[in-house]
């Protein structure tokens, strides 16, 4: 598979978490030659919270996560790769447990603590006697690296995706390591594709949720690769609290205000490097939205502009086709005024006024969207509203990896 363009140089290396192990294995739930199965056991005290797709046909891990985080701690997760286990009945619901069941028994922990997420083709029921086979193997493991680790979630991803931080609470160093996966099927309501955090920070389980709803609503909810919103998206966070410092529970305390810092930069590149490895993407796009009629309704159109496949593949072609843009946002439904409109792609406004900017250099504007970034800036003209959003081009490569997914 080619690496996307747009892909770091390298895996970064991410810290040590105190209170943690992380295990993969060969479930083998495709015929592919790599782990599928990936372990993570978790220290007693544990601390999660979770932001899951609105999807009105979630798949069982889905449904079970939900009901899990009421009780707000985790002693594990596991992770299949190459099978959704969604919209599969009560097969499916029947080895979801089996598997939950095991883990917690192999712990000794309550099953409310094991949290299950599984990425892959939709339809099909997780085979109950390979997900066995893989938890007899993988609990005989010995504990395995972070890339390890991030690319044994991966589906149709080009590279693996790892995220590191670290903050400071009242004098004590909390450290951040992020595996997340995604490529297609994006347009998250909520979070995004299977993500996980890791913090040996103590923080309190609903302080926790708190801050990765605000996290959340700047950077998964603000991206897109094709409109499509996954059966299975998830976003975990988990808090060891083997840094030793004192429990954060309120955004008032002591170093929650660095900690919020730290938690939202993580979610912000988790969810670019998602959008970088888009299925197919040549262009890592942005999308900046000014003076709508309120937040949300900027939001609405910059999302409207960033899911138009005739904007995405403009872009894709390097075409100044601002026209497109002012379909996009005008399909939106909220609060527009045509004569008001200025448009930029970069620093290059190409229309203001309800029309083109006389004498506009067309020559640099493509010179422009030769980039690998490109942005796109929108000035409603009507208020203060403001919104970003992140999003590639749609090249033919979109279209011969799904074509070809189940194949």
């Amino acid at each position: 598979m080619k690496i996307s363009p747009l892909a770091p140089k390298s895996f970064p290396t991410l810290p040590e978490i105190d209170g943690l192990d992380c295990y993969t294995a060969r479930a083998q739930y495709k015929e592919w030659d790599r782990c599928d199965l990936t372990f993570i056991k978790l220290c007693e005290g544990t601390s999660v919270a979770g932001v899951l797709t609105q999807s009105k046909c979630a798949s069982h891990e889905v449904m079970i996560c939900r009901k899990h985080l009421l009780h707000g701690h985790a002693r594990a997760l596991i992770v299949n790769a190459g099978n959704s286990n969604a919209f599969t009945g009560e097969k499916g619901r029947t080895a979801c447990q089996a598997i939950i069941s095991r883990v917690s028994n192999h712990l000794g922990c309550a099953e409310r603590e094991i949290y299950i997420s599984s990425t892959g083709v939709i339809g099909v029921p997780l085979p109950i006697d390979k997900a066995n086979q893989g938890l007899d193997k993988i609990f005989n493991e010995k504990p395995c690296s972070w890339p390890q680790t991030a690319a044994a979630i991966c589906t149709t991803d080009t590279f693996p995706k790892g995220v590191r931080s670290s903050a400071m609470i009242a004098g004590t160093k909390v450290q951040i390591a992020a595996i997340i996966k995604g490529s297609g099927m994006i347009a998250p309501d909520m979070a995004t594709m299977l993500g996980y955090i890791f913090t040996d920070a103590a923080i309190d389980a609903s302080f926790l949720q708190q801050m990765l709803n605000k996290a959340n609503d700047k950077s998964f909810s603000c991206i897109t690769v094709d409109s499509d919103t996954s059966t299975s998206d998830t976003i975990l966070a988990f808090a060891t609290g083997k840094a030793g410092n004192e429990k954060l529970s309120a955004f008032d305390d002591a170093g929650a205000d660095a900690f919020m810092a730290a938690l939202d930069s993580v979610c912000k590149e988790m969810a670019h490097l998602v959008v970088k490895d888009g299925e197919g993407a040549s262009k890592f796009i942005e999308i900046n939205v000014n003076g709508a009629a309120n937040d949300d309704s900027a939001h609405i159109i910059a999302k409207s502009i960033a899911n138009s496949p005739l904007v995405k593949t403009a872009i894709a072609g390097e075409d100044a086709n601002w026209g497109r843009v002012v379909m996009a946002i005008g399909k939106a439904g909220e609060p527009a005024d045509r004569d008001l409109l200025t448009i930029a792609f970069g620093h290059h406004r190409v229309a203001q006024n309800g029309g083109a900017i006389k004498g506009f250099d067309e020559a640099l504007v493509t010179d422009y969207l030769k980039g690998e970034k490109i942005e796109i800036n929108v000035d409603i003209g009507l208020a203060k509203g403001i919104s970003t959003v992140w999003t590639c081009d749609l090249t033919y490569g979109y279209i011969e990896i799904n074509a070809d997914y189940r194949s």
